[in-house]
């Protein structure tokens, strides 16, 4: 599915042609997976007579805040390489099975984060080296940014070489942890686990966590889907909330130690 939608992004960039609007939400997917991008309303044309081509936007209008590149919010400069920023985005959110991009911040929190150089850490069981092409699609110098054609050979390599995917990132990678939306619960205040599940409104499975053993935040920590599932929590929501906390939770841990170390 990455390497369709990167395809279908190399031609849009081969066209000179600038999305400007690139999301999952955007995406086109087939019964047999095949996805196609879709939702043009924001695309234009790069003029091509220099070397640089670029588009620069009318002050007015909406900019998708969470999916665009910081040159693009800024100055309002779009070009194929902040198209692949947001197909870093794109990456993350199929990788975390629909998450929203930066949960629950604001708009502003987020331009603050990432001029404070905060990255998106992997999502839950993603490979290291999917989450490192994210992390090259978010350089800062849109000229670091890998090209369209660059991510598709990428991606063929991967497709060829699937072992290239069994290693799994840490996820402290690219995380600055006091960046985090704020409403994320400090896990040193909680010496409980059934503290934190009180702390994210979830203290109704407490009985759950404790009957299957789930009670030290290094086992926490370490929690799937499937043990999610396992547990008991079968309402998606209830699930998604709970995930979203355990990474954190694990991203918090991770940076305690590199700290420490």
């Amino acid at each position: 599915m990455l390497r369709g939608m990167a395809s279908g992004m190399k031609y849009l960039a081969d066209m000179n042609y600038v999305h400007r609007d690139l999301a999952a939400r955007n995406i086109l997917v087939n019964s047999n997976l095949v996805c196609k991008v879709s939702d043009f309303g924001l695309s234009r044309f790069l003029e091509d007579d220099t070397s640089d081509p670029t588009y620069t936007s009318a002050l007015g209008g909406k900019i998708p805040i969470r999916w665009t590149a910081p040159e693009a919010i800024q100055y309002r400069k779009f070009t194929s390489a902040s198209d692949v920023w947001s197909y870093g985005i794109v990456m993350w959110e199929v990788m975390s099975y629909g998450e929203r991009p930066y949960w629950d911040m604001t708009n502003q929190d987020v331009i603050n984060a990432i001029e404070q150089d905060y990255r998106l850490p992997p999502p839950m069981d993603c490979p290291s080296a999917l989450h490192q092409l994210m992390l090259d699609c978010w350089q800062k110098d849109r000229n670091n940014r890998p090209k369209f054609s660059q991510i598709v050979n990428n991606l063929d390599k991967m497709i060829r070489n699937p072992n290239s995917l069994k290693a799994m990132t840490p996820l402290s990678s690219g995380v600055h942890l006091p960046l985090l939306d704020r409403s994320v619960p400090d896990f040193s205040s909680f010496s409980t686990v059934d503290e934190w599940l009180e702390a994210i409104k979830m203290g109704q499975y407490k009985d759950n966590f404790a009957n299957a053993d789930f009670t030290s935040f290094d086992v926490v920590s370490q929690m799937t889907m499937d043990d999610i599932l396992g547990v008991g929590v079968t309402l998606a929501g209830h699930q998604k909330k709970i995930l979203n906390s355990v990474q954190m939770m694990r991203a918090s841990m991770n940076q305690i130690q590199s700290v420490e170390v």
